[in-house]
């Protein structure tokens, strides 16, 4: 049977997905040519920000190479610009930069001419310098630039005349911003979260110009008329030095070439619901180019729906149809995070729900209409965004929910997500990656149809996180979860997550030895592949750097889990857990007193004596939290975080018949040491009497144990799913001793272990013969990591009482009402 011609006129993002869903479905249906002006192969135009950024190469963004389109039959002619098309011979003309002419004949056609950029009418726009941000070569362009120049001026304040900036700064220029609006992201921001972001740019080193008005480009020669730029010149006389201009102040649909061919456009090549022109129905048209409905896209994801709808009214099926798309924006740059979608601008008949914090840097507006979700503004703390997405697109009521929805997904009644928890409680058909509409059950099927192990691996067989970047996280979590064992066993030097290649040991070591004081520091140094992290490496960066650079490096928040920033353990119907701290188990009337004051006061359900000896308050409502934690008037427990969680003793000398040491005071001293020690993991510790052991002290990670000649310590034990007895570590004469052996381990793991990592598997790694070389044959070195230990920890707010000093945003646990 012969085949019928299908010739694409675009090489771009959203064509080339239109070709991949349709060699899915119907593979040998079409002899496929496809023209593409730029002389690339199908790349991914997202991330030109992280390439200008230097975080990313351009090899690294090409989503189809050379060989996809040998592979798949297709003839690729990569340089080539179509000049004409002859609708009633159905042949289409192209030319190259030499001016060579080819031909190509069709049965079908399929027009991805993707959009331009509009440049302001304004003198001196032709002068040199002075470009758009919209390829490959435009990149390439700046980059040189900035390897020449000093002082760039970006004309537009939205979301990729940031991305610019941002990259041009990152590369060594200073950077002035004009936008004419009055605040940045206007379309995609509301007021009060593009000040934040202005804001935290400027905190970067981006000058802005707010409310300027271009009047005239300035050049070197000929009076000012030609030759390279060298200012800019406003309405109102000022001027602004400038080597390079970049006007990013939005695109317009690419329809020279439908006109010519006499299809109808309107704000872009009109299309109806099956991606077809209303002109010809053997002309497809989708991407930036194509308006439906009156509406052009211009983000990846509406582009890659209307693709795969196409593409089954290529393959002769018919049956699907593109009825539009919600959309959401994030900004790639890397340390800021943003989050936008739907109506966020609210309006008659809207209610709006808004938590603001400027200090911490932390701002989210929700808007409800008739009980359902229709947009969402966040800034700062973006973590649910996609979950608010969900809520969005799906419709669904939230007036269940409506108490707990600023606060997010973990605060709706499931436990809070660390780690693979989230990746483990989707269900199948939840979305994982926008962009490319794949669900967990895609990405879980072909991780076990396919053995795949590796991120690379699932990228390529199911698209996800291969387009913007933000689902890696996610992704990776699914991956994990999915393959277990099998994706552990990968390298030695096995990334922290997708989002580097660099293991925990080459981050860390980074920031010790650069002095590095931010996530956004590392990230950039170490060339993070997405511009904003993960879920997976922000937490472990942030306590990297606290705990490497103490009182230098600050404390983001907004990097730590759920339980962390709440400073309790969410439960699974959404209240929360109270643990006050007992030292060393050991509690008095009045201590008790308070807590059955405060049980009855806020009608706490349940009571609960713990294992590590101190009272659990379970089912503390979340806007109750900060006046129990005041009612008790006990530190905090830390029975959240990954710290020093609790010492648990037995009654030793001073009670029991067959003690030999003070058990109980030994343990109270070693909890007011370092009761406000955070680590890679949670940390327990008991102080054992006599070998009777009744503290249990051989299953925890400091184990204590009072013998006639004075103290056995024993490390890295663990009374987890699996139990693992501690090594005998020394012998010890007094409780200085104690204090100091055991804050050098402590210190010696926060500085090595991994984030997550135990102190039994951290043993496992470096040895136990390592371990004793530092702290049992070094005594200079013990007693400096016992130094460090202590600067460390002195002065560390107890987060339950010293709100500001530990960054505790006591906003999130009021409880919203919405006015009438």
């Amino acid at each position: 049977m012969k085949k019928s011609k299908l010739v694409m006129v675009g090489n771009g993002m959203a064509g080339v997905r239109t070709l991949e869903e349709l060699l899915k479905v119907s593979p040998e249906l079409y002899d496929i040519t496809v023209f593409g002006a730029e002389p690339h192969p199908n790349y991914n135009r997202i991330l030109l920000s992280p390439v200008l950024a230097g975080e990313q190469t351009i090899d690294e963004i090409v989503l189809n190479p050379w060989d996809w389109y040998k592979d798949n039959h297709i003839t690729l002619h990569a340089g080539w610009k179509v000049t004409s098309v002859d609708r009633v011979k159905r042949i289409v003309h192209a030319e190259n930069a030499t001016g060579e002419k080819i031909s190509a004949e069709y049965d079908r056609l399929l027009m991805c001419t993707g959009s331009n950029p509009f440049i302001l009418p304004v003198p001196g726009k032709d002068l040199e310098g002075v470009i758009a941000y919209r390829d490959i070569a435009d990149t390439n362009a700046m980059i040189d630039a900035s390897t020449k120049y000093k002082n760039a001026v970006v004309i537009g304040g939205g979301l990729l005349g940031l991305e610019a900036a941002n990259g041009l700064m990152l590369r060594g220029m200073t950077v002035t911003v004009v936008h004419v609006m009055p605040t940045l992201m206007e379309r995609q921001l509301d007021t009060t979260a593009g000040k934040m972001l202005q804001k935290s740019l400027e905190d970067r080193g981006l000058k802005f110009l707010i409310g300027a008005q271009t009047q005239e480009l300035v050049g070197n020669a000929d009076e000012g008329k030609g030759g390279r730029v060298k200012a800019i010149k406003f309405k109102d006389g000022t001027e602004v030095a400038a080597d390079l201009v970049v006007m990013a102040v939005g695109i317009r649909p690419n329809t020279t070439l439908a006109e010519s061919m006499r299809l109808h456009c309107n704000k872009g090549i009109v299309v109806n619901d099956t991606m077809q022109t209303i002109t010809d129905a053997r002309i497809y048209s989708v991407g930036e180019c194509a308006a439906h409905r009156g509406i052009a896209y211009g983000l990846v994801a509406p582009l890659f729906e209307q693709g795969k709808v196409a593409a089954n009214h290529l393959a002769q099926f018919g049956i699907g149809q593109y009825k539009g798309s919600l959309t959401s924006t994030k900004l790639k740059v890397t340390g800021i995070d943003l989050f936008s979608a739907g109506d966020f601008g609210g309006g008659e008949g809207t209610e709006e729900l808004v938590m603001s914090d400027p200090f911490g840097g932390v701002y989210k507006k929700l808007v409800i209409k008739d009980d359902k979700l229709v947009g969402a503004c966040l800034y700062g703390d973006t973590v649910d965004g996609s979950w608010y997405f969900k809520l969005l697109r799906d419709g669904r009521s939230v007036s269940d929910i409506r108490d707990k929805l600023m606060f997010g997904e973990s605060n709706i009644g499931e436990g809070g997500h660390e780690g693979h928890n989230k990746a483990a409680t989707m269900p199948d058909d939840a979305e994982v990656c926008g962009c490319n509409g794949v669900t967990k059950g895609t990405i879980c099927k072909a991780i076990k149809e396919k053995g795949l192990f590796t991120l690379d691996e699932v990228r390529k067989h199911t698209k996800a996180s291969a387009s913007c970047g933000s689902c890696t996280g996610l992704v990776e979590q699914i991956l994990m979860f999915t393959a277990g064992g099998d994706y552990s066993a990968t390298p030695k030097t096995k990334a922290m997550c997708g989002c580097t290649d660099h293991g925990h040991h080459a981050v860390r070591e980074a920031i010790v030895a650069n002095k590095l004081l931010t996530i956004g520091e590392v990230m950039h140094f170490l060339e993070w592949k997405t511009p904003n992290g993960c879920a997976s490496c922000r937490p472990a960066i942030n306590y990297y750097l606290i705990s490497s650079w103490p009182k230098e490096a600050k404390d983001d928040p907004q990097s730590r889990y759920i339980n962390e920033r709440s400073h309790a353990n969410i439960q699974k119907d959404g209240t929360y857990s109270v643990i006050p701290r007992m030292w060393g188990g050991e509690t008095t009337a009045s201590e008790l007193r308070r807590i059955a004051d405060v049980v009855d006061k806020y009608k706490i359900p349940t009571v609960k004596v713990t294992g590590g000896q101190r009272i659990d308050l379970l089912g503390v409502k979340k806007e109750d939290l900060v006046n129990v934690w005041k009612d008790i008037g006990m530190p905090s427990g830390h029975a959240y975080a990954k710290a020093l969680r609790t010492v648990k003793t037995c009654v030793g000398s001073e009670w029991c018949r067959m003690g030999t040491q003070d058990s109980t005071q030994m343990g109270k001293d070693l909890e007011k040491a370092m009761w406000r020690m955070y680590a890679p993991h949670k940390v327990k510790f008991a102080v054992s009497g006599c070998p009777r052991n009744c503290a249990e002290a051989g299953i925890k990670d400091v184990g204590i144990i009072g013998v006639d000649s004075g103290w056995e310590m024993h490390i890295g034990g663990n009374g987890g799913i699996k139990t693992e007895v501690a090594h005998f570590f020394t012998k010890l004469k007094t409780a200085e001793e104690v204090l100091e052996y055991t804050g050098a381990f402590m210190q010696l793991y926060r500085e090595e272990g991994w984030y997550l990592e135990r102190t039994v598997h951290y043993l496992n790694r470096v040895g136990m013969d390592y371990v004793k070389k530092q702290i049992l044959e070094n005594a200079e070195k013990r007693k400096a990591l016992w130094a460090k230990l202590q600067f460390s920890l002195d002065g560390e707010p107890d987060p339950w009482f010293d709100f500001e000093e530990a960054k505790v945003d006591t906003r999130q646990f009021e409880k919203l009402t919405v006015e009438a």
